[in-house]
């Protein structure tokens, strides 16, 4: 048998989905005016807000420097692992250190 907070999930569904149908039918204007696509923002409408708003052009440069900052350091860490593993590679096939690495 079900539980009653499984009844009441089904029932609560069933009521949602009516009040939906019975919405769209009686109010088609107000239904469509809250579900219909906004329209896509033009491309250089985040360009024009820099410009224009002293504001976001202060925060858009602050989150700028910020990822760049942190892709440089990422990069200096990796090149900093590659040249490390590159050294350990090179203690390895030094010549004469066969014995030594065996």
């Amino acid at each position: 048998m079900s539980s009653p907070l499984t009844r009441l999930r089904v029932r609560l569904a069933l009521v949602l989905g009516a009040a939906e149908i019975h919405l769209r039918l009686r109010l088609p204007r107000l239904t469509w005016a809250l579900t219909r696509p906004r329209p896509p923002e033009s491309p250089f409408g985040e360009l024009v807000r820099i410009e224009s708003d002293p504001a976001y052009r202060a925060l858009f440069r602050a989150e700028l420097d910020a990822a760049l900052e942190d892709r440089l350091a990422t990069r200096t860490a990796a090149v900093e692992e590659i040249e490390a593993a590159a050294d350990r590679l090179r203690a390895l096939l030094r010549p004469g250190d066969h014995e030594r690495a065996a």
